[in-house]
């Protein structure tokens, strides 16, 4: 069984110390390709950075994520475009709006999101993309782009069935995370995620956030890592009603065709060509 986690944040300071040990463990669990999330400006560069590092196994995004927006400036978008030249970015993001913390100003949220749907309508890449509490001004502002941008994915979706029928009402894929896993906030998505097409569906860790609560023992550090997606992918299909094995290779094949990844992870590593 081999997975691909499209949404880890591996520049994240926990996994300073271990990293190596970090993707060695996930390797052994079967995932066998890693997309590392860009999220801000210093943390899409050290994203880019694991990327080069690690050819073939990992990926990565670039983008400013809503809780960043401030930092969202002219210089700011020259240096992502800079970035984006690099074929081992695979998305544009993590960009979209999050009104539940309203970290950054709406209308900064709004305008940085909006530049990062011009990135990605001049470079064909794909979109990585964050909504939180937010769906009205997000569809909106993505409609605005329609038939400039190619695919996208709403990360870690934990929407209502409105919402999700709306996502893929435009074709967007939907990425599902350990939220599925959770008993107190998740048990909505466990009927939903069977009115996801298996060419829509993909899967993430969204580490070090988020560790399934199906984990056993669960680690005293709480820090959740790409190893732990084989329980995502093990919860995700006993809630469709298919085999894991399926749903592995479903999720995989989607991500792969999605990102433009090399069947071969000991390639060069680069994502291919618009």
């Amino acid at each position: 069984m081999q997975l691909i986690d499209i949404g880890a944040n591996l520049g994240h300071e926990s996994f300073a110390h271990d990293l190596d040990a970090v993707l060695a463990r996930a390797r052994a669990a079967g995932v066998a390709q890693m997309i590392v999330t860009g999220a801000s400006r210093e943390g899409s560069q050290h994203a880019l950075a694991l990327a080069q590092a690690h050819p073939g196994l990992l990926h990565c995004t670039v983008g400013v994520h809503p809780h960043h927006a401030l930092e969202y400036t002219d210089e700011a978008d020259a240096e992502l475009r800079t970035l984006h030249a690099d074929a081992r970015v695979c998305a544009v993001g993590e960009c979209g709006l999050d009104y539940f913390r309203d970290f950054s100003p709406r209308p900064a949220q709004r305008r940085a999101f909006e530049r990062q749907l011009q990135i990605a309508a001049d470079t064909g890449k794909p979109l990585f993309l964050h909504q939180r509490d937010a769906h009205a001004d997000f569809v909106s502002i993505l409609r605005g782009f329609a038939g400039q941008i190619g695919p996208a994915v709403v990360h870690c979706f934990t929407g209502s069935r409105d919402e999700l029928f709306e996502c893929l009402d435009h074709d967007w894929h939907i990425g599902i995370t350990g939220w599925l896993c959770d008993e107190r906030r998740g048990t909505h998505l466990r009927e939903l995620v069977r009115h996801i097409p298996a060419n829509r569906l993909m899967i993430e860790t969204d580490a070090p956030y988020l560790l399934p609560r199906t984990v056993r023992p669960q680690p005293v550090h709480r820090r959740n890592e790409p190893m732990y997606l084989r329980h995502i992918v093990e919860e995700l299909a006993r809630d469709r009603g298919e085999d894991v094995a399926v749903t592995a290779a479903n999720t995989t094949a989607t991500a792969r065709a999605f990102f433009r990844l090399s069947l071969d992870e000991r390639s060069s590593g680069t994502c291919s060509p618009v």
